[in-house]
């Protein structure tokens, strides 16, 4: 799964990229309906394709992301010090049990 989330003018948004085993690509756009930072948009395309590969069945998910601040946290390598940013990685950790292996990689742009 690939996940990039996007702050602009008119709004916030949030992208995800799944490519199955078998080179199935799908692809999901989400619009963020409420005032967000840039790393709020990237733990929202972050948790939100947590939850859709827990819907499809993914149980070995590899997770590909340009956020350093969100793969970090996640990872346990940085603290979350903001509230907002807290409340994102105490979601992550309760979606993650779902997954038998669940890998994290920072992608530079």
């Amino acid at each position: 799964m690939y996940f990039d989330g996007s702050l602009m003018k008119t709004g916030a948004g949030a992208g995800l990229l799944f490519i199955s085993p078998l080179s199935i690509h799908m692809r999901y756009v989400i619009r963020i309906q409420f005032v967000a930072s840039n790393n709020v948009a990237e733990y929202e395309a972050h948790d939100n394709g947590l939850r859709i590969a827990i819907e499809l069945g993914v149980r070995r998910l590899d997770v590909r992301g340009d956020s350093q601040l969100v793969i970090d946290q996640v990872m346990k390598a940085l603290s979350c010090h903001d509230p907002k940013m807290e409340a994102y990685c105490k979601e992550v950790r309760k979606l993650e049990d779902n997954f038998h292996d669940l890998e994290l990689i920072h992608v530079a742009r």
